[in-house]
């Protein structure tokens, strides 16, 4: 017969605990952040195929593999390998990127209103890179006139928000300010545009990635992959960073180069993701969302968990963008703001009935 203490107190389950230690870092994934990362990528994956296969020129799943290899016939090599791939690669990685640039900003702030599209950094980003199309050919590589807007934007933020102290809903607020101003920027520039700089303009403000070819794969993999894996590296001090400044400073952490490296980590991938696809709307604020309330955790899982739901997110808006209207094709950017931006409000009233708006 079992004690009294045996049946109060259950043993607990033995957990899967993954470590992988430095002698600064130490990274630990539970089991359930595990599983929730691997289900996850699995449905990215499958996104990622169906979308291949799928669509007004069906290639069965069996000649798929093939055709990547570049043993299928030329039809097969045509649709999948120049016309679907990039896409769906682009759709991919712009999302991951968005997901795990929304993780940083949340987490580095600990509020989830804030995300890089709602604060003005995407927007920045938006601004630079229709400026250089208005300007002319000729300029500076897309990516890099996209992330010094986004950066300067970031710092606008920061800097209006760190007056009379720093408040991370008066940041949301600020944020959303100087997204309205660049917005009127972006507006005045359209004024100024050509008609055909003026088509091209609204495509990408709306979030697209139908015009995704093999330069904009090799253009935005490397960084979203170089940036990603130092997100997924600096997890362990994101997790010091929300004990706050005085704990994380008392156990040795290096509050502002680990803030300051974050943001930047963060500011990259939002500005890479915006030059390859346009400012594509709110998966940076969804994704960190749904990744948490998959891990139920604030765990160092969360930033590649994140990422993996923002990738499956923009792949499956992407293939039901395609597919809605069929033969029209929607911008992917105009279905995530319609699933985001209700939700956004949702959160932001039952913020503000909570009194926590401030």
């Amino acid at each position: 017969m079992k004690s009294t203490t045996s049946r109060l107190h259950p043993p607990r389950r033995p957990r899967l605990v993954l470590h992988l230690r430095h002698p600064e870092v130490s990274l630990r994934f539970d089991r359930r952040g595990l599983l929730a990362l691997a289900i996850t990528t699995f449905v990215a994956l499958a996104a990622v195929v169906v979308t291949i296969a799928v669509g007004q020129i069906p290639v069965p799943l069996g000649e798929v593999i093939p055709a990547l290899l570049g043993h299928g016939s030329a039809t097969n090599d045509l649709v999948i390998n120049t016309l679907r791939l990039p896409r769906v690669l682009v759709a991919l990685f712009v999302g991951a990127a968005l997901g795990m640039s929304g993780a940083i900003f949340q987490g580095i702030t600990q509020n989830p209103l804030v995300a890089p599209d709602i604060i003005g950094v995407n927007s920045g980003a938006s601004v630079a890179v229709v400026a250089v199309v208005v300007i002319g050919q000729g300029g500076p590589p897309p990516a890099l006139v996209s992330f010094a807007g986004a950066l300067l934007a970031a710092a606008v933020v920061y800097l209006l928000s760190i007056r009379s102290g720093l408040s991370r809903f008066r940041m949301v607020l600020i944020g959303i300010g100087v997204n309205a101003a660049l917005g009127a920027v972006i507006i005045y520039l359209l004024t100024v545009a050509s008609l055909s700089q003026a088509l091209q303009i609204n495509r990408y403000l709306l979030g697209d990635v139908s015009g995704a070819t093999w330069p904009t794969v090799q253009a935005l993999l490397p960084a979203a992959a170089a940036l990603m894996a130092l997100g997924t590296a600096m997890g362990p001090s994101m997790q010091i960073l929300q004990l706050g400044d005085p704990v994380a400073t008392s156990v040795g952490a290096r509050v502002g180069r680990s803030r300051l490296l974050l943001i930047v980590i963060g500011v990259g991938l939002a500005a890479v993701a915006v030059a390859a696809a346009g400012p594509v709307g709110f998966v940076a604020f969804i994704a960190p969302h749904i990744a948490r309330g998959l891990a139920r955790t604030s765990s160092a899982v969360v930033m590649p968990l994140s990422a993996a739901v923002g990738g499956a997110l923009v792949v499956i808006a992407d293939y039901a963008a395609q597919r809605i209207l069929e033969p029209t094709q929607l911008p992917v950017g105009i279905l995530t703001v319609v699933i985001g931006g209700p939700y956004f409000m949702m959160l932001l009233l039952r913020t503000a009935r909570a009194g926590l708006l401030r």
